[in-house]
């Protein structure tokens, strides 16, 4: 999950610096993000509620053919070549999950986030290249990634420079132990990882959106547009969209009247009436990310899932799961995650304070 997906490519001495200091991937998005410790997964413990599923706060998307992929200059690698795929009707979520709906996942399964546990060094050493040494014991503590924002410009190419390592950060204390949603029932639940969402779907009768889905969903009925509104440039006119304006990560004018996250539903829907897709915070998809994939696909494929197994050149040893429509930290200097073709690409055990998700079921 990230706050922002960086635009050029880190040399291998910044990429050892960061792993050294946070035991994190440097990922270019395309995207830099942050990797918390691994933990053992709880989430194939997690069964359907039992309830009659319900299409309640859900729309529509019908089923249709469209081109997948880069639609300006903005787009890099892995968002070509486009090309056609065709998905079938289902049913997406009109908001992202909020802290309140996923409060109530918790009060009936007693699930404990990634964030919440203790972080497992043989999980971690799975990702990490042979021979990395084990960091120092005081690291293995419950902890997430959080956004601290600089008081000055810093390096784009640093992002330790604005990310924290934070013992108690998790979905209840989203900036650390001292931090609460209290009011913030409406907002969409952050510092969850690809595991934790794939166990409230699960949880709800639902599941994650294939990519495919995601961006088809995205542009809302719209040919070939860069963003879900159309072409005009998100900073022109009325915002559109909770994103980043000013000067990342230190200064945000807060032109759309927000700093952090928004309550869903603050900005105008896309065409098929979904809110948030664009901006907000990223959102966890089904498909193992694959940075070749685009090229490797059969042009017209029909409901395609993703590759069989991650591949990321620049972290290899680390599988990463794909997330979706950029967050309230993107800005068009650093990130521009709310482009509907724009891929991120985050390790399936890494929660973060702009990474949420929302689900899709079938019609």
């Amino acid at each position: 999950m990230t706050v922002g997906c960086k635009q050029k490519k880190e040399s291998s001495t910044s990429v050892a610096k960061s792993e050294h200091k946070f035991a994190t991937d440097a990922v270019t998005c395309h995207s830099s993000i942050p990797k918390r410790f691994a933990t053992a997964t709880q989430g194939d413990t997690i069964q359907p509620s039992g309830k009659v599923f319900s299409k309640e706060g859900m729309v529509k998307v019908v089923g249709g053919s469209f081109m997948m992929g880069g639609d300006n200059d903005q787009a890099v690698e892995d968002e070509y070549p486009k090309h056609k795929v065709t998905v079938n009707a289902f049913y997406m979520d009109k908001y992202e999950v909020t802290n309140g709906q996923f409060r109530k996942f918790v009060e009936a399964t007693h699930y404990k986030t990634v964030a919440e546990r203790v972080p497992d060094w043989n999980e971690l050493k799975k990702q990490l290249p042979p021979g990395t040494e084990k960091p120092a014991p005081e690291t293995f503590v419950p902890a997430s990634l959080v956004f601290t924002p600089p008081k000055s410009a810093v390096d784009l190419n640093d992002y330790s420079s604005w990310w924290s390592w934070v013992p108690g950060a998790d979905w209840r204390h989203p900036s650390g132990p001292t931090s609460n949603i209290k009011g913030k029932d409406n907002y969409p639940v952050t510092q969850v990882c690809w595991d934790d969402a794939k166990a409230y779907a699960t949880w709800a009768g639902k599941r994650l959106p294939t990519e495919a889905e995601w961006e088809w969903a995205a542009r809302g009925g719209l040919s070939n547009a860069i963003y879900p509104w159309g072409n005009e440039s998100i900073g022109e006119g009325k915002p559109r969209a909770n994103f980043w304006q000013g000067h990342f990560p230190n200064l945000n004018t807060k032109t759309d009247g927000f700093y952090g996250t928004s309550p869903v539903g603050s900005f105008l829907p896309n065409g098929y009436g979904i809110y948030d897709i664009a901006g907000n915070v990223w959102e966890w998809c089904e498909d193992w990310y694959g940075n070749d994939y685009y090229k490797e696909i059969k042009n017209g494929a029909i409901n395609p899932t993703g590759p069989s197994k991650s591949f990321d050149p620049d972290d290899p040893y680390t599988p990463k799961k794909v997330a979706r429509g950029g967050s309230f930290m993107c800005n068009d200097s650093y990130c521009s995650g709310y482009r509907v073709a724009r891929r991120m690409k985050s390790s399936k055990d890494s929660g973060m304070s702009n990474m949420g998700f929302r689900c899709v079921a079938q019609e």
